[in-house]
This record gives structure tokens, C-alpha cells and sequence, in this order.
């Protein structure tokens, strides 16, 4: 996590339907945390992550059910609303069709799950554990029906950068289809704790995002570290999902971070339109999640929005090989 990470940019524009959208958040079934890709030291300021749009026309993150030689095979396309259950799926190597058991750490864990409703309505971010045969299974109990993405992002154990791939869940039962909440600057995690937005999203260009952290009204001063940072960002691009993953500027230990109130971050919006920003951070033991509307772009752009989504509060207690979720 350098300063200055930002969200991957797309070097092209993408013609994507901002349909109506939107969701929220506080925290997974056990944990939840921040969408976008971090770029690391060695790749330097625009590095070729997948996903990324360039001008061979890559297609932008988790929008692909396979890429770069790995598939991702769920082996539970359909959950109950409401009920408990168990996710279960295999990254494939394209090439033997066999499971993939090797994997590069990234902020401590070997993958991260996200599970988003198509309506950005309900977020989840989980670390699943993995079995000796390669198969990730993590619990998860997804209020709403309807349809949701599933993005598995993680880093092959002999490859140079990150692979997202995303693939679709069926939740059955009655459904109803939210609308993306007006934008507005504060949003509230649960328990007295708001967040406050500063800054914006702009089309091709960095800008910086300023989170502020607050309870009962007063400033949060010792946040604690969660995978390595004081906070982590994630967006979601309403209509298509494009995945985007980002880590603040500065780093824990270095001298210069503080422990909030304030965690900051550097993002380029790939294009217009209306995105999701998912806000992960840890006090007093308990990992929240802060979630805003942002529409980068045209009217409204640089605001965002407190939405009441689904988002939970939770511990984290995953690990690589025993079978209980983050």
C-alpha cells in the first residue's frame, strides 16, 4: 500500500448501463471490507492488472467467468434468501481443468469473496477457507432475492499480478428491485459510528477521497488495523459491477499514518456514471462498513450517499484450510 494507490484506470471508455441501483452496507456475515485493485510498488503507477482497460479492449475486472488461464467454477449458483449457506466453488487452471492450490498472500488472506446483489442493495465481503483439494467454501446468509455477483480476487502462486473473476448467484424468493438513494455525504455503520465523504469521483483523472470517522459525534482516533490497513476501499460500478479495488494512501508503521479519524485514498473513475464505494475499517474489534453512492461525471458528480444497505458487523476469524467463513 503506497501513497498515491488508486483505482486501476481504464485507458479506454466503456460504454456500460448505470441502471437504477444500489445498496449497502455494513459489514459481511463475519467480516466485510472494501472494491478496486491495489497497485503494488514493483508495478508502479499504472500497472497491467487484470481487468484493466486498455487499448487492446481488456475487459474491466470481474466481468469474466474466466481470464488470464484460471475459471472460476461455483458450485453453488443458487441460495435461499434468508438461509444460511454454504458457498462453495474451485479456481480452475484452464489448461488441466484441475484446481488451482497454490496462492501468493494479499493483505493476509490467499483470496477475497465479494457477493453483491445486482442492485448494489447488499454487500458482502468474505474470506473463504480452502480445503486440501482446492475447494473454497465460506457460510453466507444473503437477505434479499434476486440476482448477485459473485468476484473471487486473488493472486496465482507463479503469476506477476492479481486475477478477478466474477460469476452469477441466484437467490430465490419474492424480489423487489431497490433504486439507487440520492447522494449525500455521510453514511452511517451501526452503533453510533457515521462516516463523512470529501472529494469525488472524476472520469479519467485522480481525485483524492478523504474519510472521516466518527461516533457519537466525536472523532475515532484509534482505529485498529484490518488486513494490514486502517482502511479499504472497494467500488462497484453500478449497472455492469465492473470491480474495482483500492488501498489508502500511506501505510500502518509508517511514521506518517494516523490511526484516524481520517483514512485517504487516490481514485480514478474509469467513466461516467454511478458508482458504489464500500468503506471496510476496524474499531474496538469489529470490522464495519460505510457505503456511498458517487457519480463521477454529468450532474451530481462528486457527491455520494448514505443508503442504510445491507451491510452487517462482524470479527475476523478466517484462515486458509479450516472450513469456517470470514
Amino acid at each position: 500500500m503506497n501513497t498515491g494507490l488508486r483505482i486501476t484506470a481504464y485507458a479506454t471508455a466503456v460504454a456500460a448501463a448505470f441502471g437504477a441501483a444500489y445498496a449497502a452496507g455494513t459489514n459481511v456475515d463475519t467480516v466485510s471490507k472494501p472494491v478496486a485493485h491495489s497497485e503494488k510498488k514493483d508495478h508502479g503507477g499504472g500497472h497491467p492488472e487484470q481487468g484493466a482497460e486498455k487499448k487492446g479492449g481488456t475487459a474491466p475486472a470481474g466481468l469474466q467467468v474466466a481470464a488470464g488461464g484460471y475459471a472460476l467454477d461455483l458450485k453453488t449458483p443458487r441460495a435461499e434468501a434468508g438461509e444460511r449457506t454454504d458457498l462453495r466453488f474451485t479456481v480452475l487452471k484452464e489448461s488441466s481443468r484441475t484446481p488451482l492450490k497454490t496462492y501468493k498472500k494479499d493483505h493476509g488472506k490467499e483470496l477475497h469473496l465479494i457477493v453483491a446483489s445486482r442492485d448494489l442493495t447488499t454487500y458482502r465481503h468474505l474470506h473463504p477457507t480452502r480445503a486440501a483439494d482446492g475447494t473454497w467454501s465460506v457460510p453466507a446468509t444473503l437477505p434479499k432475492a434476486g440476482d448477485y455477483r459473485v468476484f473471487a480476487d486473488f493472486t496465482p502462486a507463479r503469476a506477476k499480478q492479481k486475477v478477478t473473476l466474477g460469476t452469477d448467484l441466484a437467490v430465490t424468493g419474492a424480489y423487489a428491485a431497490a433504486e439507487l438513494p440520492p447522494a449525500k455525504p455521510t453514511a452511517k455503520a451501526g452503533d453510533g459510528y457515521e462516516v463523512r465523504l470529501d472529494g469525488g469521483l472524476k472520469p479519467g483523472k485522480p481525485r483524492e477521497l478523504t474519510l472521516r470517522v466518527t461516533r457519537d459525534g466525536k472523532p475515532v482516533t484509534n482505529l485498529q488495523p484490518y488486513l494490514g490497513a486502517y482502511g479499504h476501499l472497494v467500488a462497484l460500478r453500478a449497472g455492469d459491477l465492473a470491480y474495482l479495488h483500492v488501498h489508502p494512501n500511506g501505510e500502518v508503521g509508517d511514521g506518517a499514518t494516523k490511526p484516524g479519524p481520517r483514512v485517504s485514498f487516490t481514485a480514478t473513475a474509469p467513466s461516467t456514471g454511478a458508482y458504489r464505494l464500500f468503506l471496510d475499517f476496524k474499531h474496538e474489534g469489529t470490522v464495519r462498513t460505510a457505503a456511498f453512492t458517487v457519480h463521477a461525471g454529468g450532474s451530481g458528480a462528486d457527491t455520494n450517499t448514505d443508503t442504510g444497505a445491507d451491510t452487517g458487523t462482524g470479527t475476523d476469524t478466517g484462515s486458509t484450510t479450516a472450513p469456517h467463513g470470514h
